[in-house]
């Protein structure tokens, strides 16, 4: 095996393929990235069976052949190879990246050991690479961070016609993001949905974001609590295992029969939020004190006279004042995750849920049950 190839298309290979590298394994093998030269082509691959990542680039082959390295250890081996063509070569048991005058030399891993990438499932349809970015990062801040309940670590993307629904919740918040999608012809059924790992479909969707289009591939009859789904864009290919249960449903929680109706610019409010915050004692809440007869939102945080306050104009209906509190982690996570200027905001009260919405995007937060 041997080839020669520009150094930043192996670099971008390898970094792209390294995303599936698992952070510790008993299995040496899945810690290793496997490099098949073909005719004028490398194809870069990582896999720890729940994320499989393959990358194909231009490169000159004059040998073809397959190796398996250590992943982490080429990866660091690309990031500090010199500016020029990097040539690459198999002899034995020892794999040799050279460039500039550098050269690094690297044992082999048992090639018959490593497992078989699983294979793609169909293409069931396509969505704007950027747009998706964008949707999968507005509702991953919703997403738990407790292994222990992995059902709630994960992203529900529900594909119904021409309509995408990313959803996510950690129990204390949900968030919801609908966009358009173009589905393949006779793909249009009944709707179809998966749960996937919040942290790997994030980094995947920003990975992706200037590729043009997503081509998404699954299998309905897989259903939701089994199988892969595959995410294709230019010349990569990576498949994430589905998350086994399901999301706990939203359409009664986003129904707030007679809530009053906030309205205020979003970014001032994210900004008055994090200023007031400076002084909030850990677990201390920020309050927001709506006033239809003022036409602001006074933002306070703090006790005593460790306090912060900034008023802003907001428009209040339904109501001639509304106060809530809210963990100011959660409230600026949310606030942060909206793009438009303007924001509204239903309200039924202290210790009762507040829905944050923009459009397509909603975000669910409960309020603190005591004012002080």
């Amino acid at each position: 095996m041997e080839f020669r190839i520009a150094r930043a298309d192996l670099n971008e290979a390898v970094s792209w393929a390294a995303r599936a590298l698992p952070a510790r394994t008993p299995v040496p093998v899945l810690g290793g990235l496997s490099l098949m030269a073909g005719p004028g082509r490398l194809a870069v691959s990582g896999f720890d069976f729940e994320t499989a990542a393959r990358v194909e680039t231009d490169a000159e082959t004059v040998a073809e052949g397959r190796v398996l390295v250590l992943g982490r250890r080429l990866l660091d081996i690309c990031r500090v190879l010199p500016e020029g063509p990097v040539s690459c070569v198999l002899e034995g048991s020892r794999f040799t990246v050279e460039a500039g005058g550098a050269r690094f030399g690297l044992s082999t891993l048992p090639y018959e050991e490593y497992p078989a990438l699983p294979e793609a499932p169909p293409v069931y349809g396509g969505v704007d690479a950027a747009a998706f970015a964008t949707a999968v990062g507005q509702v991953a801040v919703a997403a738990g961070r407790d292994d222990t309940l992995p059902v709630l670590t994960g992203i529900r993307l529900r594909l119904d016609g021409e309509e995408m629904a990313l959803s996510a919740s950690d129990r204390y918040r949900y968030a919801v993001r609908r966009l358009e999608w173009k589905p393949e012809a006779g793909a249009a059924g009944a709707a179809v949905e998966a749960l996937l790992p919040a942290r790997r479909l994030l980094e995947l969707a920003r990975s992706l974001a200037r590729c043009g289009t997503v081509s998404i591939g699954l299998d309905p009859a897989e259903g939701a609590g089994g199988g892969m789904v595959g995410f294709e864009g230019g010349r990569t290919r990576t498949v994430l295992r589905r998350l086994e249960g399901r999301l706990p449903g939203y359409g009664s929680l986003f129904e707030l029969a007679g809530a009053a109706v906030a309205e205020v610019e979003c970014g001032a409010l994210a900004e008055a939020v994090r200023r007031v915050a400076v002084v909030a004692e850990a677990n201390s809440p920020v309050r927001l004190e709506f006033s239809g007869e003022d036409g602001s939102v006074m933002v306070r945080a703090g006790f005593g006279d460790d306090v912060a306050a900034q008023r802003l104009p907001a428009v209040l209906r339904g109501a001639g004042e509304v106060a809530v509190a809210f963990n100011p982690a959660y409230l600026v996570d949310a606030l942060n995750s909206f793009e438009g200027p303007a924001l509204r905001l239903e309200l039924l009260g202290s210790g009762q849920r507040v829905l944050l919405g923009d459009g397509g995007h909603q975000h669910l937060l409960m309020s603190v049950k005591q004012l002080v």
